[in-house]
C-alpha cells in the first residue's frame, strides 16, 4: 500500500510541475522520454551517496548497480531463445 500511495504522491507531483510548465498530458514524446530518465537517474542519487558516505568505489557502483538498473539487461546480440 505504501507504494501505492508514494507513486500516487510522485504522480501528482509530476502533474503539478506539467501544469506549472505548460506541457498537457500525455506529454510529448520526447519530454515524457527525458521524464523517465531523469526518474531513473533520480532514483539512483540516494544510493550514490550512501555508498560514498560508506567509503566504497563510486565508479564500481555506476558500473554495476546504476548501469543495471538504468539500461536493464542489454541484448547481446545472439538472436532469442524460441519457446518450445
Amino acid at each position: 500500500m505504501k507504494a501505492y500511495l508514494a507513486s500516487l504522491a510522485a504522480g501528482l507531483l509530476v502533474g503539478i510541475v506539467y501544469s506549472l510548465i505548460g506541457v498537457r498530458s500525455p506529454a510529448p514524446p520526447v519530454i515524457a522520454l527525458v521524464g523517465l530518465l531523469g526518474i531513473l537517474v533520480g532514483e539512483q542519487v540516494v544510493p550514490l551517496v550512501r555508498h560514498a558516505a560508506a567509503g566504497h568505489s563510486i565508479t564500481a557502483f555506476v558500473r554495476t548497480d546504476c548501469r543495471s538498473h538504468v539500461f536493464g539487461r542489454l541484448p547481446d546480440g545472439s538472436a532469442p531463445e524460441k519457446d518450445a
